[in-house]
């Protein structure tokens, strides 16, 4: 299995971050973060970051070994260039390119399965837009609701009442809000008296 990671419009050129990918390619996870940790050149700290964000992929998403990884491949790709001017002699100005780069690892695993754990599938609760759009104290108050332990014989309900009472004060408050715009328009566009 193959994990990826990308680091995109990192501020170094492409040429200065080879130096470091092609130093660490092909090497097990554990062995390039040690390379990684004590080369001298600038981007190692950042290439380092980035692969210990694509093993945490890799455990956290997929439930692989750390052991069991290494590097597949190292791509660095050229990114988007700042275009800087510098002040010469004569009035002139020269062009200055400030370039970026595209860096992408991907992890494989030496043997297939070898350490694998399984990994629990994280529940997503979905909200609706109504519920976004609520002020954080209502969201906490209903919160708060399902969280009451429930007696036994008891039941707990929202009422249709409360629901109802909510969405006629939604309603008057939409009413009033436009009956105040349309009240300022007539003050704006009244006709004068001649």
């Amino acid at each position: 299995m193959e994990v990826k990671a990308q680091l995109n419009n990192y501020r170094k050129s492409p040429r200065k971050v080879r130096l470091v990918a092609k130093m660490i390619t092909g090497l097990d996870a554990m062995n390039a973060e040690n390379q990684l940790r004590f080369a001298t050149k600038g981007s190692a700290v950042d290439i380092l970051k980035l692969l210990q964000s694509a093993v945490a992929n890799a455990e956290n998403n997929f439930g692989l070994d750390k052991a069991n990884l290494y590097i597949k491949s190292l791509r660095v790709d050229e990114g988007a260039n700042l275009k800087r001017w510098l002040p010469r002699a004569h009035g002139r100005a020269s062009l200055l390119l400030k370039r970026t780069s595209h860096v992408e690892i991907i992890l494989k695993e030496k043997v297939e399965g070898k350490g694998r754990k399984k990994v629990k599938k994280q529940e997503i609760k979905e909200v609706s837009l109504k519920e976004m759009k609520k002020p954080e104290a209502e969201r906490a108050e209903e919160r708060a609701e399902e969280k009451k332990p429930k007696l036994p014989g008891t039941r707990i309900l929202k009422s249709d009442e409360a629901v109802k009472e909510r969405e006629e004060k939604e309603f008057l408050d939409e009413k009033k809000k436009s009956e105040s715009s349309k009240g300022f328009l007539k003050r704006v566009f009244r006709r004068k008296s001649m």
